[in-house]
Order: structure tokens, then C-alpha cells, then sequence
């Protein structure tokens, strides 16, 4: 796994200096691989599912480059070509569950205040459809959201 996450060190100065989080669930007879890479003001991150551990890995990784040159420019503006430090990897195994409406997962985020510029490229790196943030502007918590005319909203919460 290290190896193959290693194939995205050319594109970071010192690529030992980065932690890349892998989360391997399983789900019936699929394969779920979630890459994690955070750095400077910004979040890499890539979810494949297949029924192959290593062709899931190997599409997760074909995103996470497909993102880094997609965004090349405006990345290398926002962080000083930043790198991996060692490898987390979680497995987890999911139970099929009946069809019902819950919480089934829950994420604690690091709001580091942003501005709305730096707030577009993560929710697009991300592949996100929204967003949450601390503007830097006013150090308020503001939402980020695609709208279906193909522009953005964001929600100012105060």
C-alpha cells in the first residue's frame, strides 16, 4: 500500500513530511478504499468502491492524481508543495442494515479560517457539493453549497 501511495510523491518537495489516512470498510461483497491526505489549508481525499481491494486502491489513487493536476495551478498558490509522513490504515467491516434513516456516520472537522476562493478549490477537491468554513474575513462559520445553476451560495451563520 505504501508503495502505491508513494506513485503521488513526485508532486510534493518532501513527501515524507505528509500523513496519508487509508480507510479500507468492507460492504457485502464490495471493497471501499477512502484516502485521506491533509495538508497545508486544504484536504486531498478520494472513495472508491469495487469488488477488488487493489483495483479499488488503484482508482483511489487515479483520482487523488487526477485532482492534484486538475488543480496544479491553484494548489501550488495555496501550499508550498507540502508531504506524506507515514501511513494510517484502518479497516472496517460494515453489516448490511435494514433500510432506515439514521446517523450512520459522524466527522469532526478542523475549521481553519479560509477565504471563500480557498473554500471553492477544497469543496471541489474534496468532490464535495458543499462545504463548511471560517471565513477569514469575519472569523464566522459560513456554508458553501453548488448551486443547480452550476454557481455557488454559501449560508453566513452567526
Amino acid at each position: 500500500m505504501g508503495k502505491k501511495i508513494g506513485r503521488l510523491d513526485k508532486y510534493f518537495e518532501k513527501p515524507d513530511d505528509i500523513k496519508a489516512n487509508v480507510l479500507v470498510r468492507v460492504r457485502g461483497k464490495e471493497e471501499i478504499v477512502e484516502v485521506t491526505i491533509p495538508i497545508k489549508k486544504m484536504i486531498l481525499r478520494a472513495e472508491v468502491s469495487h469488488s477488488d481491494l487493489y483495483a479499488a486502491i488503484d482508482l483511489a489513487l487515479e483520482k487523488l492524481e487526477k485532482q492534484i493536476r486538475k488543480n496544479k495551478t491553484r494548489m501550488s498558490k495555496k501550499i508550498n508543495k507540502e508531504t506524506f509522513n507515514d501511513l494510517n490504515i484502518e479497516f472496517e467491516i460494515e453489516k448490511e442494515e435494514e433500510d432506515q434513516s439514521v446517523i450512520v456516520k459522524r466527522k469532526v472537522i478542523e475549521m481553519k479560517p479560509m477565504s471563500e476562493e480557498e473554500a471553492i478549490l477544497q469543496m471541489t477537491m474534496l468532490g464535495h457539493e458543499f462545504f463548511a468554513f471560517k471565513n477569514e474575513e469575519n472569523n464566522e462559520t459560513n456554508i458553501l453549497y453548488i448551486r443547480k445553476d452550476g454557481n455557488y451560495g454559501i449560508i453566513e451563520i452567526r
